[in-house]
């Protein structure tokens, strides 16, 4: 949903915006903080060409930007609970138990070494190191719409190891270092606690390449699809520790299907696909694939997945889960592009988590609201119906 639109538009954003900032205003204990949250959420949808301090405070009206640096930073409330919140809205509205959940985390450049977490570090956003600080994120896909749900700043050694500089960052002396998978663990366990339904987890292969977190969801019972290295390994019926890009050596040329796993910015995202069963006895009502997705233009290049899914799934099921994943890279540069994820001017480790919870219940606005105008438009393209049929699902 692009930003920007005739007076009806402006109304619905703002009505909606409204429900949202409803969902949490509990959670300010004073006026000047609710009001300051709401005049932000506004200012982050707006159609401003920079979204800093002084261009929001002048939407909202202020004379300046302290009323909002003062909600960001030194007003106490706890942007946890706000997301809480934010997150019961997502359900509400989109709400899925075949949805799927994406982790995978986006770089946010920055200048100077204050600012809570920054270091030279690779940044997927930018393709190489450079200054700048790394969120871990969660993504909620469905077929409705996809918005961000978690989110976590990572710290490395090299803030952790300096509890001075942590706490001139506001980072609490119990706030020690985590790896990112380890954040990516937290906050899928975060939403199985609280119940929110998905079907699914996914996540490129610096994520699922952690053995120990496949096997943690394994043994929670969730189906995933992750993506992994070349170098990983399997148990197979011939040995422990098999190398998955073995797998593939020789495979009968029926076997590879050509599918898209989803549309892309130049496309559909076309591929060979295949896949392998591994560690055959396990119960019956469970499989373990290996997944190959190989370029169609340049067959050497070949990517691999491991999946665990119900005994039914079917390949193109798993093709569907594995692309997927793409829908975490379309949350960040929405949410960046419409609602001002990547514009903030907060240093403090609560200012950034501050930050992101209210960019995301923008974001989660603009979906829910995308969403219902997809569902009114359906509803006037599809021919009237006498009956239903539903197909039978998993909740696992």
């Amino acid at each position: 949903m692009v930003v920007g639109g005739d007076l009806a538009d402006v109304r619905l954003w703002a009505r909606e915006l409204d429900a949202v900032h409803e969902r949490f205003v509990h959670r300010f204990s004073r006026s000047e903080p609710r009001e300051s949250a709401l005049a932000y959420m506004r200012g982050l949808i707006a159609p401003l060409q920079r979204k800093n301090g002084w261009t929001l405070a002048e939407e909202a009206g202020h004379a300046g930007p302290d009323r909002i640096q003062r909600m960001l930073n030194r007003i106490e409330w706890d942007a946890d609970e706000v997301l809480d919140d934010v997150r019961q809205y997502v359900v509400d509205n989109l709400g899925d138990p075949d949805a799927v959940l994406v982790v995978d985390d986006t770089g946010f450049l920055k200048k100077g070494v204050r600012s809570a977490g920054v270091q030279r570090q690779y940044s997927g956003t930018a393709g190489r190191t450079e200054n700048c600080q790394v969120g871990v994120f969660l993504a909620y896909a469905t077929g409705r719409g996809r918005t961000l749900i978690d989110r976590r700043l990572y710290l490395p050694t090299s803030w952790t190891d300096d509890r001075d500089r942590c706490r001139r960052a506001g980072i609490d002396d119990e706030v020690g270092f985590e790896t990112k998978v380890a954040m990516a663990k937290a906050m899928v366990r975060r939403a199985i606690t609280d119940r929110i339904p998905f079907r699914w987890v996914t996540a490129d292969a610096a994520y699922g390449f952690s053995k120990g977190w496949r096997s943690e969801l394994e043994r929670a019972d969730v189906f995933h699809v992750m993506a992994t290295t070349r170098h990983d390994t399997v148990v197979t019926r011939w040995a422990i520790d098999h190398p998955v890009h073995d797998l593939f050596n020789g495979l009968a040329r029926q076997k590879w299907k050509r599918r898209s796993c989803g549309s892309g910015a130049h496309g559909l995202r076309i591929y060979d696909w295949a896949r392998v069963e591994v560690r055959p006895w396990h119960r019956p009502d469970r499989r373990h694939w290996v997944i190959a997705r190989r370029s169609v233009a340049r067959p050497q290049e070949i990517s691999y997945y491991i999946a665990y899914c119900p005994a039914q799934t079917t390949l193109d099921d798993l093709i569907r889960i594995a692309g997927s994943r793409w829908a975490i890279e379309e949350c960040f540069q929405s949410a960046k592009q419409e609602c001002g994820l990547d514009d903030y001017q907060v240093r403090r480790y609560p200012g950034w988590h501050r930050h992101m919870t209210l960019a995301m219940a923008a974001h989660a606005c603009l979906t829910v609201l995308r969403a219902r105008e997809l569902d009114a438009g359906k509803a006037e393209t599809d021919p009237p119906s006498s009956s239903t049929s539903a197909s039978p699902r998993y909740d696992g």
